[in-house]
């Protein structure tokens, strides 16, 4: 079988688009095609399904990439190697949320970034975690962070830590809703007063509202950010209300620029996850980092 064949299936199984996995390669997107009905000649049977919006993997197209799409990623490090065995200086294109990567995950991995023989190149993307997901399965990364625990065969994900969510506001706030008096129905009475959000439908309240209160909230986004550290300032400055990561926010508890409005017995939780493409752990540089940011998330929780 063309291993350059398989090279383009595995591709287009990964993008779930022809024209994604043609961008991907290099080649025009009829050349992918061609590639593809050549090898499903080949096999005697079809391995995607043709949609509107991209292809979905046969059965026997998710078996016959589970089975050679972690020899072609050894067969690429094989070559970008080199076969003399001397290192060589790896790249590691990570993604994840913005916050938690940069607070946490980019810190931890700098370590690898040492030239001590066995040193691995940094480059970082920031998304949500369905843009994480996909640009993964596309080929764009080779480690991801996410919240959500991606489904199938072609990902494999392991539980990295838990993050705790504190409610929290600025003194002057914490003065006027009386936060020592707060219990599980307290949420009326937060409704009066403003949130800061990093979305407009609220998912950090939501969930926290959810989870304690066991409600929805009734109140809508006063300020509305994209990036958990600017919600944080807000907060800090006295813009309102805000959900935030406990290890985010426990430098402004400490001192005291945000105070945290109820102490749950038990807290609201989101745990992230650490992606791979199935196979790639055989690769040492996303083994490597892979094992490094679960022994650096033991102090993490």
């Amino acid at each position: 079988m063309d291993l350059a064949l398989l090279r383009t299936f595995v591709t287009v199984h990964r993008a779930g688009s022809f024209t994604r996995a043609a961008a991907l390669l290099g080649l025009s997107q009829p050349a992918v095609t061609s590639q593809i009905r050549t090898l499903e000649r080949q096999l005697g049977r079809p391995l995607f399904l043709r949609q509107a919006r991209g292809v979905t993997p046969t059965t026997i197209g998710d078996e016959l990439a589970h089975k050679a799409a972690p020899h072609l990623d050894a067969l690429v490090e094989i070559t970008e190697v080199g076969l003399d065995g001397e290192s060589a200086v790896r790249t590691l294109h990570l993604a994840g949320p913005p916050e938690f990567t940069a607070e946490r995950a980019l810190p931890a991995l700098t370590a690898l970034t040492r030239d001590d023989g066995q040193s691995i190149a940094l480059r970082a993307s920031f998304g949500t975690a369905e843009e994480t997901v996909e640009g993964l399965a596309a080929g764009h990364h080779d480690l991801a962070i996410t919240t959500a625990r991606p489904r199938g065969a072609l990902l494999t994900a392991t539980p990295l830590c838990d993050e705790e969510h504190v409610l929290v506001a600025a003194p002057r706030w914490a003065a006027r809703i009386g936060s020592g008096k707060l219990h599980r129905d307290a949420a009326p009475s937060l409704e009066k007063f403003p949130v800061v959000e990093v979305h407009e439908s609220l998912p950090l309240v939501s969930r926290y509202w959810a989870s304690v209160f066991d409600t929805r909230p009734a109140v809508a986004g006063t300020v509305v950010v994209p990036d958990l550290r600017a919600v944080l300032a807000c907060a800090i400055n006295g813009a309102g209300l805000a959900v935030l990561p406990r290890y985010l926010c426990a430098p402004a508890l400490e001192r005291g620029e945000v105070v945290a409005l109820l102490d749950p017995t038990v807290p609201p939780l989101r745990t992230y996850f650490l992606v791979v493409r199935t196979g790639t752990l055989a690769l040492p540089h996303i083994a490597r980092a892979h094992e490094w940011l679960l022994g650096a998330a033991v102090d993490w929780s």
